[in-house]
């Protein structure tokens, strides 16, 4: 848990704020706690912890709440991270809106705004970061707060943005996304620097943290909603490829879907009509059933989950073959429609098509995978200035 700092290494100011980032970020894991259990936890001395705890209170850090009672002798105080110390935004963008989430340094959020807008109506592509800026006030205004205690956002997108060019690729129904000055501008509106991240890649950072995923360096998390994609993880990190595009399996060719080449669609702004994602992504479920109004009740028809199964497992074998996870996470509107018969039918499925054999389940996250993603990503670029006390 070492903090960056710049100094010479071993000077007394360094090992402060080294000190200081490592009993922040266990406040920040544990909650509230006293100064023996700090003690225990980092090993340092009781004179030690009274004064960074001192420190730390006085720059705004760390505030008492309240005391631990039921303990043999006099009533210790409580020590957790003070929340007002900064804030950020995590957001999610959609063809059909923006989502904006604002939280506490500590991770709790405060406010939330849904932003309805059609991304491809000719007025609102020209207008994407007043779009941005306009959720993230409606959150800041519910929390009661302004730009200025922002201190990172990070938004999630479908697609990625190229390395080299700077620019969002793979998501043609996204038109007012494409600029290449889109993240200078996002930061000048939001007055915090912004990191734009695909969003299915900020889902498989929520299952690492929170979800099924905790603990485990390889693995795939396959997204199968209204789109489809994966997150590839490898020695826990994550797999983008030369252009940002690893895991964009929805344009996978397989037998018996069209190809992904239709440029028109491309160039109309309309998710293009070809690969993996038109044999089992919602709109294609659906179909199955024979235009069924719910995935609930499409997959409630043995036939249709069984041929989803089928045709999911063929997919997932390719990628499987190739980066040989021990964990395939099944997540996405789709995924848990279809729940634990559809993950069982899948893992039947899948026997004999890949040598390797992941382990395979659904995602149990509750709450937006893609916001919670991008919370925990913020939330870890904010901590890294906030709580750096070698200033």
């Amino acid at each position: 848990m070492a903090a960056s700092v710049t100094g010479t290494p071993g000077t007394p100011r360094v090992l402060r704020a080294m000190n200081d980032r490592a009993t922040l970020d266990l406040l920040v894991t544990h909650g509230s706690l006293t100064r023996a259990r700090i003690g225990e936890l980092t090993g340092l001395s009781k004179a030690t912890i009274s004064q960074m705890l001192d420190r730390l209170q006085s720059a705004g850090l760390v505030r008492a709440t309240g005391a631990q009672t039921g303990g043999p002798g006099p009533n210790a105080l409580l020590y957790e991270v003070e929340p007002n110390a900064g804030h950020v935004a995590a957001l999610s963008a959609d063809p059909a809106g923006i989502t904006a989430v604002v939280a506490d340094i500590a991770g709790h959020e405060v406010g939330r705004c849904r932003l309805a807008a059609s991304a491809v109506t000719e007025d609102v592509r020209h207008r994407t970061a007043q779009l941005v800026a306009e959720a993230v006030d409606g959150a800041l205004r519910q929390a009661g707060l302004d730009h200025d205690d922002l201190k990172a956002a990070v938004i999630g997108t479908p697609g990625a943005i190229d390395p080299r060019t700077g620019q969002l690729r793979y998501a043609p129904h996204l038109p007012g996304w494409h600029s290449r000055t889109l993240r200078a501008e996002l930061a000048e509106v939001l007055g915090t620097p912004v990191e734009i991240e695909n969003d299915v890649n900020l889902a498989a950072i929520a299952e690492q943290h929170d979800g099924v995923a905790q603990g485990r360096d390889n693995y795939v998390l396959a997204w199968i909603d209204e789109g489809v994609g994966a997150a590839i993880v490898l020695g826990g990190t994550l797999l983008r490829g030369a252009t940002g595009g690893a895991g964009e399996i929805g344009y996978m060719p397989l037998p018996g879907a069209p190809l992904a080449r239709d440029e028109d669609s491309t160039r109309a702004g309309k998710d293009i009509g070809g690969g993996f994602q038109t044999l089992v992504a919602a709109s294609a479920v659906r179909r199955l059933a024979g235009g069924a109004v719910s995935l609930e009740e499409a997959l409630g028809d043995e036939a249709v989950l069984k041929e989803l199964a089928r045709r999911l497992a063929t997919g997932l074998a390719s990628v499987v073959a190739v980066v040989d996870p021990d964990l395939v996470v099944l997540s996405g509107q789709v995924a848990q429609a279809g729940g634990e018969a559809l993950r069982a039918h899948v893992e039947r499925e899948m026997t004999g098509l890949a040598l390797p054999r992941p382990e395979l389940r659904i995602s149990d996250l509750d709450g937006d995978p893609i916001l919670i993603g991008a919370l925990h990503r913020a939330l870890t670029q904010a901590r890294h200035t906030v709580f750096d006390t070698s200033a």
